[in-house]
């Protein structure tokens, strides 16, 4: 049931798309078989959802501020919206530790996709255990993979200046992390 929302919420944001729609396919079109990877990988983690798929949302939004990705911003904010994130939640992920809108297990998150966006990586063996008393081994390895994504996203997306289309456009959007 959850890949079923999470695909309906994507397709329900992609419809907003309101300029820029073709800059990443006018660059992947000419690599086929990255599309293609980009693709399979793309759906296998469109369809894991051991971790609740606004979880996954926050970490993506987070490591988009951090990498300060436009389209990531634009897509990810009417993702999270979508997946239950509340206004409070989107325009204050850049200061979460001070603020109430999130829960234990959310600021958890949050710090685990600042971590794990850092270069170098930091030593996150802490807050890998403190992730665990939340969430199961499997629950981790997909978070892990969510935002090391997400990162591959966001840089691929800024290295082809790929822009925001505008489905985020009259609703909470998140800012860069500056």
């Amino acid at each position: 049931m959850r890949a079923l929302r999470r695909i309906w919420n994507y397709l329900a944001v992609l419809r907003l798309a309101r300029r820029n729609q073709s800059d990443l396919a006018r660059w992947m079109i000419r690599r086929p078989q990255v599309l293609a990877a980009t693709g399979l990988y793309e759906t296998s983690l469109l369809l894991s959802n051991r971790v609740d798929p606004a979880l996954k949302e926050l970490a993506e939004l987070k490591v988009a501020t951090l990498v300060t990705c436009e389209f990531c911003l634009d897509i990810g904010s009417a993702l999270a919206l979508k997946s239950g994130l509340t206004e409070q939640q989107i325009t204050e992920l850049t200061r979460y530790k001070s603020s109430p809108a999130y829960t234990e297990l959310e600021k958890l998150v949050i710090e685990y996709a600042e971590v794990l966006t850092a270069t170098p990586v930091v030593d996150q063996e802490e807050l890998r255990k403190r992730l665990l008393q939340h969430l199961s081994r499997a629950q981790l390895a997909e978070l892990a993979a969510t935002i090391a994504w997400e990162n591959q996203r966001a840089r691929l997306n800024q290295g082809l200046g790929v822009r925001a289309t505008g489905m985020s456009d009259g609703a909470a959007c998140a800012l860069p992390d500056r």
